[in-house]
């Protein structure tokens, strides 16, 4: 069976359990901790692939990647039951499916505001319910400083992109010349 599936359904189980023991916010938390663990420690995919270590180990690896002992004992559950299926390879994958479909839903959208310079928490909340208003649900903001973008600001959220840049301004009044 394809991984991407077999993802799916243990994080769909793994939702479905949270929702009914009032966890959900508690697993996503500890899903997004999980992947962002993937994500910047590269190596801990090779070690929980690797067949030589025993579950013991890789368990207690995995808490520590989850969010240390102060896990939920339904995540802490989850591992067991993925490690001795032997599905531990996928679980980098059921941990992005669980955090999906948790957003789905909680009708949750990422936004991204990047800008040259820091902004306000002021602006910051203006951007936010701007993009609620537009999504009609709730939105996990995060704020960028890129100053390659010399002023203005990006504005990202679900497939939308709003580039109102001095950088891009410069490049389409660059591309503009050159015709």
């Amino acid at each position: 069976m394809e991984l991407g599936v077999i993802s799916v359904r243990y994080a769909r189980a793994l939702l479905k359990s949270a929702v009914e023991q009032k966890l959900d916010d508690q697993v996503y938390q500890e899903m997004q901790t999980l992947s962002k663990s993937y994500l910047q420690v590269p190596e801990l995919r090779f070690t929980i692939d690797n067949p030589m270590l025993d579950n013991g180990k890789k368990e207690s690896l995995l808490v520590t990647a989850s969010g240390g002992s102060g896990i939920s004992p339904l995540t802490r559950r989850f591992i067991a039951l993925v490690l001795s299926e032997g599905r531990e390879n996928a679980l980098q994958l059921m941990a992005a499916s669980y955090i999906t479909l948790y957003r789905k839903q909680k009708n949750i959208t990422r936004g991204k505001l990047i800008t040259a310079v820091a902004v306000t928490p002021e602006i910051e909340r203006k951007m936010r319910q701007r993009v609620e208003s537009r999504t009609q649900g709730t939105v996990e903001f995060q704020t960028e400083v890129n100053p390659e973008i010399i002023g203005g600001f990006i504005l990202e959220y679900d497939t939308y992109r709003m580039d109102a840049s001095i950088q891009n301004q410069l490049r389409q009044i660059l591309t503009q010349l050159r015709k």
